[in-house]
């Protein structure tokens, strides 16, 4: 592992930032000393691929409202993000445009009546595509970290589902979970 490999935690990306006013991305990175910016690739609807209508419960091909984004973390590409949302809960919202969103996804959803109360994270590894390679920059023989999740509510309603792909050699996923 590259000794300044970034070390990710889930927790910042799951509350809405208080006050309201960046993203939780580019404060974490601060907090870090570092700069975490972000570029949206493609925002608004689409047909729901097959692990998406399996992570958010509904039909392969059921249209979703997508944000497609390459986060980076001091100018370097570190990691492609597309976030996934049902249509009934983002379509005509902030989600479904490429402007950045005030205080994050997260407090958008919560403006709008929907919180999230679990998570559940699946992560796994492989060799990149020649797309993913070269959009986070890569070598040929560089596997990547791929980490599929999805937010639930009170409810057990999926709100969102993300899929996220980081170049191994740079990343450190860190859990910590709270007993009792």
């Amino acid at each position: 592992m590259v000794s300044d490999a970034w070390i990710s935690s889930s927790m910042p990306y799951l509350r809405p930032v208080e006050g309201g006013q960046g993203d939780a991305w580019g404060e974490e990175a601060a907090a870090h000393g570092r700069r975490g910016t972000q570029r949206i690739l493609h925002a608004g609807e689409v047909p729901a691929p097959a692990v998406v209508a399996r992570l958010l419960g509904l039909e392969n091909g059921d249209t979703v409202v997508v944000r497609r984004r390459i986060m980076y973390l001091d100018e370097q590409p570190c990691e492609l993000t597309d976030s996934y949302y049902p249509a009934h809960i983002a379509a005509g919202t902030g989600l479904a445009g490429t402007a950045k969103i005030r205080g994050g996804a997260v407090a958008l959803l919560a403006e709008l009546g929907h919180v999230g109360h679990r998570v559940r994270e699946d992560v796994t590894a492989r060799m990149p595509d020649a797309q993913q390679r070269e959009l986070l920059r890569t070598g040929a023989e560089e596997p990547v970290l791929c980490l599929e999740r999805v937010v639930l509510d009170g409810n057990e309603r999926p709100l969102q589902a993300d899929l996220i792909t980081m170049p191994a050699q740079r990343q450190r996923l860190r859990y910590e979970l709270r007993m009792g």
